[in-house]
């Protein structure tokens, strides 16, 4: 039984070592390898709440208290990334001589909730896995308010979320896995949780993998039908990105360098599946096409960005390991 669990928990612990890596080929792998993406098409939505279950076993649950001790701090970080990234965001795209599509894409991605595997991602890079967690929850019930009149309203596109079938998704990939975390975190043990930490990052890795071989169904049918507008689109996407971080990381600096990183992160990395649930069917395919290609640079963020992290936080990231 022994060997049986180290021939289980050393391959999951290389995996955690490795995660940037993985992450990048997870993306390109659904991208290159159709008949890959369309295996795991199935298992979104599972894998969601999966993911959330094992992130919530790695959190430290006093450290995310302390974070909603300070609820002006945590208010602002929301706020900066559900009100004013949509706004900057369409200021910006005005500006540039940006196809329609593609500057709606851009708008309405920077109005989302947070990709829910940001805390894993935190953590990947050595920043705040706990203070993500809280502001992606936060940000995940605000959403439908704050959502639809700003895409409305920057982008013209009409986003009808539901209460009903919203709180009932949240239900599924929020109140699920918290339920199922505690029921583990009872049945394990703290004890015998804490030496099994690098296995669960390492099996956070590979869920974040599968998902990522998911999302990119169809689109290599896209990319070969109008390469041009692929490439223009993905250039967009890498510098809305890349360029969220960077804003909200200058912006919110006065919260300490550690949580400003984390909440740029937050900024560049938006969860899109609660958005491809509710654009109606007479929504641009670009902007949806758009949601797809969002997706590159989310799972190459931990694999370009983390050298960046290590060089702001030696100090920190050493202490983590």
């Amino acid at each position: 039984m022994a060997n049986m669990t180290n021939a289980v928990m050393r391959p999951l612990a290389w995996s955690a070592r490795h995660g940037s890596m993985l992450l990048a080929v997870g993306i390109f792998g659904g991208m290159l390898v159709p008949a890959l993406a369309r295996a795991f098409s199935w298992f979104i939505t599972p894998n969601v709440v999966a993911l959330v279950t094992v992130v919530l076993l790695r959190v430290d649950i006093a450290a995310a208290f302390g974070h909603l001790r300070r609820p002006l701090r945590v208010g602002l970080i929301v706020a900066v990334l559900l009100v004013a990234s949509p706004l900057v965001a369409a200021v910006v795209v005005s500006l540039l001589p940006i196809e329609p599509g593609i500057a709606a894409g851009v708008v309405i991605m920077a109005t989302g909730a947070t990709a829910t595997s940001g805390a894993a991602f935190a953590r990947l890079v050595g920043l705040d896995p706990e203070l993500t967690l809280v502001a992606t929850l936060a940000s995940i019930f605000l959403v439908p308010l704050t959502g639809p009149p700003l895409a409305h309203l920057l982008a013209g596109v009409e986003l009808s979320i539901g209460v009903g079938a919203f709180m009932a998704r949240l239900a599924l990939v929020v109140g699920l896995p918290l339920v199922l975390s505690l029921l583990l975190r009872r049945g394990i043990g703290a004890a015998r949780l804490e030496p099994l930490g690098p296995a669960i990052d390492g099996l956070t890795v590979w869920l974040v993998v599968f998902y990522g071989f998911a999302v990119m169904t169809g689109f290599q049918a896209r990319l070969l039908a109008d390469p041009l507008w692929v490439g223009e689109a993905g250039v967009a996407a890498f510098a809305a990105e890349f360029g969220l971080n960077l804003l909200v990381t200058l912006l919110l600096l006065g919260l300490g360098v550690r949580a400003a990183a984390s909440a740029g992160l937050m900024a560049g990395n938006r969860n899109m599946a609660l958005y491809l649930a509710v654009l109606p069917a007479s929504t641009d395919q670009r902007i949806v096409l758009f949601f797809a290609l969002a997706q590159i640079p989310l799972f190459l963020s931990p694999f370009l960005l983390g050298p960046i992290y290590r060089r702001l936080l030696p100090v920190r990231r050493a202490a983590s390991r």
